[in-house]
């Protein structure tokens, strides 16, 4: 190094390599189960705009949203393991 050379160092970190976004294969098993469900679901739905549109009841789709989730949960379980490592 000669006399009236700038020195640089860099704060930056290392590049590092860019990881691959990892997918939940319990999401994408939840919207192909969706569908096995539908029957769930538009109870679901019903008992929701029937609420929405009540000023005052004391209704609540509980119970309809137990079931759906109940059964996409169970449509997952049957083949969620067997994809993890």
């Amino acid at each position: 190094m000669a006399l009236g050379d700038e020195v640089v160092l860099s704060s930056d970190p290392p590049e590092e390599e860019e990881e691959e976004d990892l997918v939940d294969p319990q999401d994408t098993m939840k919207e192909s189960c969706g569908s096995s469900c539908e029957k769930y679901k538009a109870e679901w739905d019903a008992c929701t705009e029937r609420v929405s549109g009540r000023s005052e009841t004391a209704e609540t789709c509980t119970q309809e949203l137990f079931d759906f989730v109940h059964c996409v949960d169970s449509c997952v379980s049957k083949d969620l393991f067997s994809k993890l490592k």
